[in-house]
């Protein structure tokens, strides 16, 4: 696996790294402020929370212009923030309020923002890649230019969808790359178990396509690497298959007991293996953040989630003559 370099923190500059934090640290105390919100019952249905994967999200969406698209999953939580999205309105789509991103009618696992190329997340398992594949045969054929990211997690790699895309998007040259977020379990089932390969890239070389596994709690490794996938898509020698290793530090859902797997081994991912923990101390060792500095990035991050939670509570609940707009029948 990929590993970060001092020269690669040196190239990419304090305002960047700062960057790459706040998005990190934004994407963790939202999720925890969700599942707050869960608690208190202010968010009906289920959630699926990515503490633990921000890196992933982060990392990948840094190479990203606003023309780019992505696609997201029942998880999606920290790509839409990574993409660009404003936590408020975010907030208040999960509250199933009238401002939210959907009006409040997509909630936790529909949360679209077309403006920022957001295509919308997706509760069906590997549902996002043939739609990544759509928006990627548009830019070909219309010339537009833009990559689209698709993310999808190590279970959605056992599904037809997966291959059939892959498949698709390699005779085609679609200028898209394949994310999946291999957090080492598809609902409640080991991907040791469902698989009988080391590595999930390593399925790339079937399709003709380029693979390779990086370390998710590295986000200097995860924007690296999905930099190299973009230029590729971009000059139209088509898509990348990448696979990064992380961990859900929560439940699949909010209702799961996880029982399937060690509190030791949950532990020693969130003791040792916390990509957010990891970039602070590599900034601080490097000396290129003190930790004052650090501070005022994690008080920046609890002010905009607090004024985010103020304002999907004070945001006014849907009205009933909206009931049938903005829905398919």
């Amino acid at each position: 696996m990929e590993t970060s370099t001092v020269a690669s923190l040196q190239k990419l500059g304090k305002e960047k790294l700062k960057d790459l934090l706040y998005q990190m640290i934004l994407i963790r105390d939202f999720e925890e402020a969700v599942e707050n919100q869960f608690m208190q019952g202010k968010i009906h249905g289920t959630m699926h929370l990515c503490i633990g994967q921000e890196p992933t999200a982060v990392g990948a969406c840094a190479v990203l212009t606003k023309e780019d698209k992505i696609t997201s999953t029942h998880r999606g939580h920290g790509h839409c923030i990574a993409k660009g999205s404003d936590v408020k309105y975010m907030m208040a789509e999960l509250l199933g309020k009238e401002t939210g991103y959907c009006k409040g009618k997509g909630g936790s696992m529909h949360i679209a923002d077309l403006e920022i190329g957001n295509i919308g997340a997706n509760g069906i398992v590997a549902g996002g890649l043939p739609i990544g594949c759509g928006a990627a045969l548009t830019s070909k054929k219309k010339n537009l230019g833009f990559v689209v990211v698709c993310f999808f997690g190590d279970g959605a790699t056992n599904e037809g969808a997966f291959h059939e895309a892959i498949n698709l998007a390699s005779i085609w040259k679609l200028p898209v790359i394949f994310f999946c977020e291999n957090n080492q379990y598809g609902m409640s089932s080991s991907i040791k178990e469902m698989t009988n390969i080391n590595n999930l890239s390593e399925r790339a070389s079937s399709y003709g396509i380029p693979g390779i596994t990086i370390d998710g709690t590295d986000v200097i490794a995860v924007l690296e690497e999905t930099q190299k996938a973009v230029d590729r898509a971009r000059s139209g020698e088509g898509p990348t298959l990448i696979e990064a290793k992380t961990y859900r530090w929560r439940g699949h859902s909010k209702s799961d007991a996880r029982k399937y797997r060690t509190r030791d081994e949950e532990q020693d991912w969130i003791t040792n293996k916390d990509g957010i923990k990891l970039f602070k101390e590599k900034l601080l060792n490097e000396g290129i953040f003190t930790n004052e500095e650090i501070i005022e990035v994690e008080v920046e991050v609890k002010r905009v989630v607090h004024e985010a939670i103020e304002f999907a509570e004070n945001s006014p609940e849907p009205s009933l003559s909206s009931l049938e707009e903005d829905v398919y029948a």
